[in-house]
């Protein structure tokens, strides 16, 4: 019962978020923007940091589902990476991108509440990615080397996109890159 009462909070919380940017919010704004009080969300989440990787935990999971539906739907890696980055280049979704990106430089750090955050922020990712390039034909070893590199090319396209805005050059770069981590190893 405690589990949904928190998933459902949780639910509120990244809706309000979404919707209303995250960094700037202090945890009263996040719990009033949400409909609760600050002391259930601290009940909860522990802190207003502990709160913040819980939402960027959900965002990333929406995210990988995003990404198993596209490769379900499609054949062809390429397009699947193109839809992809379409996804994650979204203007919509960058006050969730920088919350990522703000959490990942506290984790850099070794910030105690992001313990989660470090133990999935790669280890999510990889198993998923990896069965795509399994899919595609490669081998297991190969195939983690892939997705670790489509994983930190992807971080960095849309770090430099965050901070840049140079959408047609990143949307060409993601599109190359796409095309060259999916090809086949040359001999």
């Amino acid at each position: 019962m405690a589990g949904d009462a928190r998933a459902a909070l949780l639910d509120r919380c990244v809706a309000f978020l979404k919707e209303n940017g995250f960094s700037e919010l202090s945890l009263r704004e996040i719990a009033a923007g949400a409909g609760t009080s600050h002391r259930m969300l601290i009940y909860h989440f522990g802190s207003r940091e502990g709160l913040l990787a819980e939402v960027v935990r959900r965002v990333e999971d929406e995210q990988r589902a995003a990404l198993a539906a596209l490769a379900t739907g499609s054949d062809d890696p390429v397009e699947v990476s193109r839809q992809f980055w379409r996804r994650l280049a979204d203007p919509a979704l960058a006050p969730a991108e920088r919350l990522f990106f703000e959490i990942y430089a506290h984790a850099l750090h070794g910030r105690s509440w992001t313990g989660p955050f470090r133990a999935s922020v790669v280890a999510a990712w990889t198993g998923p990615v990896e069965e795509l390039f399994v899919r595609l034909g490669f081998d297991e070893t190969e195939a983690r080397w892939r997705a670790r590199l489509g994983l930190a090319a992807t971080r960095g396209l849309l770090l430099d996109l965050l901070v840049t805005g140079d959408r047609e050059l990143l949307d060409a770069a993601a599109d190359l890159f796409a095309r060259l981590v999916t090809a086949p190893r040359s001999q």
